[in-house]
């Protein structure tokens, strides 16, 4: 997918995510799931904080490497799955997921929000971004409800917010109806 620039790849942060990072919502050591390119651990790498981006995609790491040398940040990009951050090493305070989590069927999607737990400790705060139900046509990822979003978080975690957000790409049309969450670790 990395051959050419995906849809998702907006070549800045998400702006829902860039509204946390300008609020102070990011703290601590940041986990970016399924990074990509690499802009969210960028961007709190930019604001000072410990960052790391991990991808299945060597490709996708290989351009996030490149830009956090051409940005002079620091920045841990490795490839990596998602459904095994236990073994990533260490505990994350802050967690962001920029269309993750809606390509996951049912049965992986508990396994991932097992991983995340994994990967944090109580108070550590998962923000996501997805892809809604609400968004209408058949093309692009699995529209995710927000009853599935409550049922995957049910149990050791509590949704703080859970909101309806523009999530930005870079086809037609351009903005597309997604989730933003806000959960914590219980």
């Amino acid at each position: 997918m990395y051959a050419d620039t995906p849809p998702w790849d907006i070549g800045r942060p998400q702006p829902a995510f860039f509204a946390l990072a300008t609020d102070g919502k990011l703290r601590g050591k940041v986990l970016d799931v399924g990074c990509g390119t690499g802009e969210h651990a960028l961007m709190a790498a930019e604001r000072g904080l410990e960052a790391t981006g991990v991808d299945t995609a060597p490709s996708a790491i290989a351009i996030a490497q490149r830009k956090a040398t051409e940005r002079g940040l620091s920045v841990r990009f490795e490839v990596f799955d998602a459904l095994d951050l236990g073994h990533l090493g260490g505990s994350f305070d802050t967690l962001l997921d920029s269309g993750l989590f809606h390509v996951f069927d049912d049965h992986d999607r508990a396994l991932y929000v097992e991983s995340l737990g994994a990967a944090t400790a109580p108070g550590s705060v998962y923000h996501m971004l997805c892809f809604s139900d609400r968004q209408p046509g058949d093309w692009g990822p699995r529209r995710v409800t927000r009853a599935e979003i409550e049922a995957s978080f049910a149990t050791g975690w509590r949704i703080e917010t859970l909101e309806p957000v523009v999530f930005e790409t870079n086809m037609e049309p351009s903005d597309v109806d997604g989730w933003r969450a806000e959960i914590v670790r219980a």
